[in-house]
């Protein structure tokens, strides 16, 4: 190579150095306008949620979001920041104009796709997402496609992306020219050479280290914690980034759920011992106590019995308290249900454990906590456990059973489950003849549920005891409904207005449902449990937990339950305690490992107390006892609230002063107890009563899609 050519080439480096470095920044500031439009987008179209959030909080949130931003536009921008060690790979211009784009495109599919999941779910993208895709195909696709704008939103996504791509040609050529005129015809003699531009790598890569961890501090880089900083959760929510907590859920999911438990903290006997005093009341005696961590047998005063014999859980799908008119709501949404809350015992501060039905399911049912880790129980080996709950506990006292739902089993693996607890009767969609609705997604509307549990309800009633599940399911998108509606479509709540329209219609199925039973010779002698599966968010965010999400009534429907205990409890009780209250009343000593207790039998001045954890990767827990709620994010400070349901529900940070150390301490006993006991497998019963053990039945499932449900 002659000495001309030697000096062409190192003109040419020269130049693309510096071209490159400006396309680099340039499409670096373009990311960030993306990501910074999407936010606005997101708060636009939830701009219902906004609440008390002022221009200052939703400012700092724009703030906060641009340092969560960064970091994946540094992600996106390696390619071009590792580019300058190759001339050849500054020069692919068009390559990197393709990977740029593909980037954002996604970025876009996933800021679409967030507007819907944030408004149903007041959460940021997260294992939800993953979950959903491992459940049913058709049964996920049909929810998408008749509860979301699919076509709409593929539209706007395929505009969006085009324009991306546009814009980055755009900048490739102008950068290009501004790089050319800058350089003019005199050559450049530095910044041509390998050692050159390796210097500007490793100072490229420098600062984009920096930038990815967006802190200075010593430690971990940026947390999602680091996003909360104003008394406006809405506005602590939009300063996250969608892409970066679903690449979060990504690859906690590919870790074994047990790498995401929380870490125990106490010798294992003192968090034993705590755990003990929080669960044991003055009725419980310990047993095996060096196996099971709080295995007792238990009985109530026989002043506390009822004279019942057959047991019936209703689990109302998003029955959310804030919208009931006997907890203080002034919208009308659940006539029924308050004419039923005066017949019976109404607790006012009930909580689900988590935010999603299959949590309500197994902390209602099996009585186990909704653990960090272990979201997904009944999907999960140790969903394979046998638990101290009621079907276990029943069938012991040869107690016949029934599960009538409206969907399919195989959802949630709820056949598999509960027939692995002692559950041998299941009644699901495909058991239907001629429902007033038949939902390609769900299957048939809650007044066909019921129809079907009274009838079914009937042949149990054949001189022994029995319990039962009913599951509504017409309250969840897309929600199925029959035309005409028997109740006046909810307007006036903006977005809500749907969801509050299937929330009156269950309310009216359920209505219907007491009506016929109440006519059956079993009704006088059965204890009835109305109980909501999880709440839902409304306008406003009642403390960092959105404790909307989990506040649900639970009514209890028996002879004799006012008289007894009065129509009103406001102890604090979560989904865990329902088994234990039940058993109470129904006498007699019971062995069990229940995770909650006998909100009925609590000593007087016990304010109750609840462990609560929402759905998804969000690892925060929370401690709720009487009118305070202490919120633990994993590995940041606790925070404290006093918080107040009813016509006009408000909450107010405390000082941190205010926390008590023993209720932090008891929240992470409870959590690190209960985790220790689900991988030892001692989380149930070996004997489960004194009572003659129930003869081995076959189990009698209803067949979907030609076979018995469930997963393996």
């Amino acid at each position: 190579m002659n000495t001309n050519t030697r000096a062409s080439g190192r003109k040419l480096g020269a130049v693309g150095l510096a071209e490159h470095l400006q396309f680099t920044l340039a499409s670096a500031l373009t990311l960030l306008l993306m990501f910074t439009l999407l936010r606005l987008g997101l708060l636009l179209f939830n701009h219902e949620l906004i609440g008390t959030a002022s221009v200052a909080n939703l400012a700092e949130a724009f703030v906060n979001g641009v340092r969560f931003d960064l970091r994946v536009v540094v992600c996106i921008l390696v390619p071009l920041l590792l580019a300058p060690f190759s001339l050849r790979v500054m020069a692919a211009r068009q390559l990197l104009r393709y990977w740029l784009t593909v980037c954002a495109s996604v970025a876009i599919l996933v800021g679409l796709i967030e507007l819907n999941f944030y408004q149903e779910f007041h959460q940021r993208l997260n294992s939800l997402v993953f979950q959903y895709l491992q459940e049913d195909p058709a049964t996920v696709l049909s929810m998408l496609w008749h509860g979301f704008p699919v076509l709409r939103l593929l539209a706007v996504w395929g505009v969006l992306s085009t324009l991306m791509f546009i814009l980055f040609g755009r900048l490739e050529r102008l950068t290009r020219r501004v790089g050319a005129a800058s350089n003019g015809s005199t050559p450049r003699p530095a910044g041509s050479g390998w050692a050159a531009r390796a210097a500007v790598v490793f100072v490229l890569v420098l600062v984009s280290v920096v930038v990815a961890r967006g802190t200075l501090r010593q430690g971990p880089p940026l947390r999602w914690g680091d996003a909360f900083t104003t008394d406006s959760m809405f506005a602590n929510q939009l300063g996250l980034n969608g892409s970066l907590t679903l690449y979060d859920a990504a690859k906690s999911r590919m870790s074994s759920h047990r790498d995401n438990v929380w870490k125990p903290t106490l010798p294992t006997g003192q968090a034993r011992d705590i755990t003990r005093q929080l669960l044991l009341t003055g009725y419980d005696r310990l047993v095996d106590t060096e196996t099971a961590a709080v295995r007792r047998d238990y009985q109530a005063p026989a002043t506390g019995t009822l004279p019942v014999r057959n047991v019936v859980v209703i689990l109302m799908e998003s029955f959310a308290g804030r919208f009931v008119g006997a907890l203080g709501s002034q919208d009308g949404i659940t006539p029924n249900f308050d004419g039923l809350a005066e017949q019976g015992l109404l607790f006012s501060r009930f909580f689900s454990n988590g935010t999603h039905t299959h949590q309500g399911m197994f902390a209602s049912m099996a009585c186990f906590p909704n653990l960090p880790g272990f979201e997904y129980l009944m999907q999960t080996p140790e969903g394979g456990n046998h638990f101290s709950g009621l079907p276990q506990l029943l069938s012991a006292r040869a107690f016949n059973d029934v599960y009538v739902y409206n969907g399919d089993f195989a959802w949630d693996n709820q056949s598999g489950f509960f027939g692995n607890q002692g559950m041998t009767r299941f009644i699901g969609r495909n058991d239907y003849v001629d429902p007033v609705v038949d939902d390609p997604t769900w299957g048939v509307s809650d007044q066909d549920m019921f129809d079907r549990a009274v009838d079914e309800l009937n042949q149990l009633n054949n001189g022994e005891p029995f319990y039962a599940l009913l599951q509504t399911l017409s309250n969840h998108t897309p929600y199925a409904l029959p035309e005409p509606l028997p109740v006046e479509p909810v307007q006036g709540h903006g977005s809500l207005d749907q969801h509050l329209t299937a929330m009156r219609y269950s309310d009216w199925a359920l209505g219907q449902f007491f009506d016929k039973a109440r006519q059956m010779p079993w009704f006088d002698e059965t204890l009835f449990v109305v109980v909501g599966d999880h709440g839902f968010g409304a306008n406003e965010q009642l403390t960092e937990m959105d404790l909307y999400r989990f506040h649900v009534p639970m009514l209890i429907i028996a002879p004799g339950i006012a008289e007894t205990f009065g129509s009103r409890r406001d102890v604090v009780g979560t989904q865990v305690d329902i088994v234990p209250t039940i058993m109470g009343r129904l006498g007699g000593e019971v062995r069990h490992q229940c995770w909650g207790r006998d909100l009925l039998a609590l000593e007087a001045g016990d304010p109750g107390f609840g462990i609560i954890k929402p759905s998804g990767s969000d690892q925060t827990v929370a401690m709720v006892r009487g009118d305070r709620i202490l919120v633990q994010p994993k590995g940041l400070e606790p925070r404290l609230y006093r918080y107040r349901f009813g016509e006009h529900p408000q909450a107010q940070r405390l000082e941190a002063a205010d926390i008590d150390p023993l209720m932090t301490q008891q929240l992470q006993a409870y959590l690190q107890t209960a985790t220790e006991s689900l991988l030892a497998n001692s989380s149930g019963d070996r004997e489960q009563s004194n009572a003659a053990p129930r003869p081995a039945a076959k189990p009698r499932r209803s067949t979907i899609n030609g076979a018995a449900a469930g997963k393996s």
